[in-house]
C-alpha cells in the first residue's frame, strides 16, 4: 500500500510513496524536488532511480530536468540510506539547530507571501564561508511554524537595509524573476570619501571576480572586452556634500554583481568610508578612533530603498529602511546637511 504525502518531506524509509506537489513545489525540476524529499540520498542514487523509471510522475515516467506541477503525483521508490549517512545528516541538523539562536528581525512588511526586514550591519544573510549561520537560519529558528522562508536576493554581512524573505516558493520565483529582468529599483545610501563631481553619473564598467590566495573572493574592474568581465552598472546622485570632504550618495544598481557599488566608487577614487575590502586603509583607522564625535565602526553602505511588484497582486510597492543610528550620528557631524 502506497502512502501519500502532501507539501512535506518524507522520511527515508524503505517503501513506495507518493508525494503530491503544491503551489510552493510547482516549478521546480524532478531532480531538485526528489533532492529536497529524499534527504540524505547521494544524488547518483536520485539519478539513477529516475533513469531507471522507477520514478513516476502522475504514472508516467520523467527526466531529471521535467518540471514538476502543482496536483503532479510523484511515486517515490523505495529508498534506503545507511545509518552513517542517517546520522551525519542528524548530526548536520543538531549543530545547526544548536549553532542559529533564534532571532526577530525589524519588519518592514509582511503578508502570506513575504517577508521584508531591516537587516542590521555585522550580520551575514546565510551561513557558509566561515559564518555558522545567518539572517535566514535565525528566522527559520525564531519561526518553527514557518513551512517555507528562502532568500529572494543578498546583502553584503556589512551592508544594512531592505532584505527580502519569501514565505512561498511562487513568491520566490516571480520576485527573484523581477531581479533578473531588472524590474526592481534598488537604492543605496553610501557616504564617500571626497567631493563626488558633478550632479549625477553613470558609472558602466564591467566586475570580475577572483580570489585572493587564502580563498577570500574579491572582485576588480576590468576593461570591456575582457572575456570575464561581467556588465555592470550603478547610477551616482549625490544627495550632500560636506566641507569636512565627504559626499553622501544615493547609489542605484541596474545589475546585481557582487561587491558592485564599492568596487565601482572605489575605481573612481571615491571609496566607501569605513569599507574594509576597498576602501581607505589609514582612514578607516581614523574613523573608528575618533574620540571628539561619534566613531564609524562599520562600512557606510546602507539599502535604504526597495521598489518591486507583489508577487500576488502585482501592485508596485517601495519599501524604505530608515539610517541605523550609527550611520546618523556619524553623518550628522560630517554631514550635517543630510536629509
Amino acid at each position: 500500500m502506497e502512502q501519500i504525502i502532501v507539501g512535506n518531506p518524507v522520511s527515508p524509509a524503505p517503501q513506495v510513496k507518493t508525494v503530491l506537489v503544491d503551489e510552493d513545489s510547482a516549478g521546480q525540476r524532478l531532480d531538485n524536488f526528489l533532492m529536497r524529499h529524499l534527504k540524505g540520498v547521494p544524488k547518483s542514487h536520485v539519478y539513477r532511480i529516475i533513469r531507471s523509471g522507477e520514478v513516476r510522475v502522475n504514472k508516467g515516467r520523467a527526466s531529471a530536468d521535467d518540471r514538476v506541477e502543482t496536483g503532479d503525483l510523484v511515486r517515490l521508490p523505495p529508498v534506503r540510506i545507511s545509518e552513517r549517512v542517517a546520522e551525519k545528516a542528524s548530526a548536520m541538523a543538531a549543530t545547526v539547530a544548536s549553532g542559529a539562536p533564534a532571532r526577530q528581525f525589524s519588519i518592514l512588511f509582511e503578508d502570506e507571501h513575504l517577508l521584508a526586514i531591516d537587516k542590521p550591519a555585522g550580520v551575514a544573510v546565510h551561513g557558509g564561508s566561515g559564518v555558522s549561520f545567518g539572517v535566514i537560519e535565525q528566522l527559520r529558528m525564531a519561526r518553527p511554524q514557518a513551512l517555507f522562508l528562502e532568500l529572494i536576493h543578498r546583502l553584503d554581512r556589512e551592508t544594512s537595509g531592505v532584505l527580502l524573505i519569501a514565505k512561498k516558493r511562487s513568491a520566490l520565483k516571480h520576485l527573484q524573476n523581477q531581479f533578473r529582468e531588472r524590474e526592481t529599483g534598488k537604492t543605496y545610501l553610501a557616504l564617500v570619501l571626497g567631493q563626488w563631481p558633478g550632479s549625477k553619473k553613470v558609472l558602466d564598467k564591467p566586475l570580475h571576480k577572483y580570489l585572493l590566495v587564502d580563498g577570500e573572493r574579491r572582485v576588480k574592474v576590468v576593461s570591456k572586452d575582457d572575456p570575464d568581465g561581467m556588465p555592470s552598472v550603478t547610477l551616482v546622485k549625490p544627495r550632500s556634500t560636506s566641507t569636512l570632504d565627504y559626499t553622501l550618495l544615493e547609489v542605484t544598481i541596474k545589475t546585481g554583481r557582487t561587491h558592485q557599488i564599492r568596487v565601482h566608487l572605489a575605481s573612481e577614487g571615491y571609496p566607501i568610508a569605513g569599507d574594509d575590502k576597498y576602501g581607505d586603509f589609514d582612514r578607516n583607522k581614523q574613523l573608528m578612533r575618533m574620540v571628539d564625535s561619534p566613531a564609524l565602526k562599520r562600512m557606510y553602505l546602507h539599502a535604504w530603498r526597495l521598489q518591486f511588484s507583489h508577487p500576488a497582486s502585482g501592485k508596485r510597492i517601495e519599501l524604505l529602511a530608515s539610517l541605523p543610528s550609527e550611520l546618523e550620528q556619524f553623518s550628522d557631524h560630517v554631514a550635517p546637511t543630510i536629509d
